[in-house]
């Protein structure tokens, strides 16, 4: 999450997108709810952390898919998935469970049958050139049977103390697959998932979090820090999540120290939803970097193309990284940098992580 190079002399290591820091949505034509909750009730300064981002790849491209597909549905509502994947590679077990209570108000009536709402998504990492042999220091997660995703951007700081940066947000997101799991799947808390996976994660570090489910009330988000996510209907951003930051250069971030923020104090949305519509998460090696518009054009293109989740997402990390490489092309931290009275042309380079989830129906005859 910070700027490397000769270009951080002139404002530091830069954290943040403060060109997200205002709520995105329009409902105009959409038919679409959002509840939004702003769970801070202080701003809790903490030391000086500089934030940067990590994950577990063993190469510089790192690429992962994963369509949730129903095995089965009894007559009782039980939903028998494939397992879940962590972006290092970890499977988790399957689940099977109660789940009629998600089915029924995901489930829309029509002369066919019912239509079952469901995320199918892919995922693509980018580490930051210079960081492509340990790796990088993002994480993410896509777990089919909860239907949830998850992204993380370990604070780079902590390599000046001969730590690894990453470990801290690998960690948290694994923790976070098994807080999960532990949910009732009727009624998933990711508020108590984000306190759990908290709670658990022991490395040394600090992280930024956001965790993304669907729910029997459409989408579900949690949101610490200055990751995030956006929600694309018809070509349109109807919602995209504001940045939490005490302040340029500082956003919020979860930690296993008195310094780092608290889960309570993650923003939480719940976002109506239909079938098309796209969901792009990502680190702020996305947002920083990319315009909404830049963000939909390549969602629109995608869809064009007949392009699956993994392979648009591959395709908009791949276009966040030109933007991040070029010096002179204004970016939406450059932007952000000059509203807080900084010089800083160009894109910030950075990793790159980008989660996309197509939200689609499954008719069951």
């Amino acid at each position: 999450m910070a700027v490397c190079g000769s270009r951080t002399s002139h404002t530091g290591h830069f954290v943040g997108n403060m060109a997200a820091r205002r709520l995105h949505y329009c409902m105009s034509g959409n038919n679409s709810t959002v509840s939004y909750s702003n769970r801070s009730i202080e701003n809790v300064r903490k030391a000086n952390i500089i934030l940067r981002n990590k994950c577990q790849p063993r190469n510089f491209m790192l690429s992962q898919y994963f369509r949730t597909s129903v095995a089965k549905i009894t007559s009782q509502g039980f939903r028998i998935l494939s397992p879940a994947r962590f972006s290092s590679g970890t499977t988790s077990p399957g689940l099977s469970g109660d789940n009629s209570k998600e089915q029924a108000a995901n489930t829309v009536d029509s002369s066919k049958g019912k239509i079952r709402l469901e995320l199918n998504s892919g995922s693509f990492y980018l580490a930051h050139p210079a960081k492509a042999k340990t790796g990088g220091e993002d994480a993410h997660f896509i777990c089919g049977p909860a239907q949830a995703i998850g992204v993380a951007d370990g604070v780079g700081g902590w390599a000046d103390h001969g730590i690894d940066a990453g470990e801290y947000a690998r960690e948290l997101m694994s923790n976070s697959i098994s807080a999960i799991q532990e949910e009732p799947r009727d009624s998933i808390d990711l508020i108590r998932v984000l306190e759990k996976a908290h709670m658990r994660t022991k490395a040394r570090g600090s992280s930024t979090a956001c965790i993304i489910a669907l729910t029997d009330e459409g989408l579900y988000a949690v949101n610490l820090g200055d990751s995030g996510f956006m929600l694309v209907r018809h070509g349109s951003a109807i919602f995209k999540s504001p940045v939490q930051q005490h302040g340029f250069n500082f956003p919020y971030q979860l930690g296993g120290s008195s310094a780092g923020d608290l889960p309570s104090l993650a923003d939480v949305f719940k976002v109506t939803v239909a079938p098309g519509d796209v969901l792009v998460a990502g680190t702020d090696g996305l947002f920083d970097n990319l315009y909404d518009a830049d963000i939909m054009g390549v969602v629109i293109h995608a869809a064009e193309d007949g392009l699956g989740p993994q392979m648009t997402a591959q395709k908009i990390a791949a276009l966040a990284q030109q933007r991040a490489m070029d010096p002179i092309k204004p970016s939406p931290f450059s932007d952000a940098a000059k509203e807080a009275g900084f010089e800083y042309p160009g894109g910030k380079l950075d990793d790159i992580t980008v989660v996309v989830s197509y939200i689609t129906s499954n008719a069951n005859l």
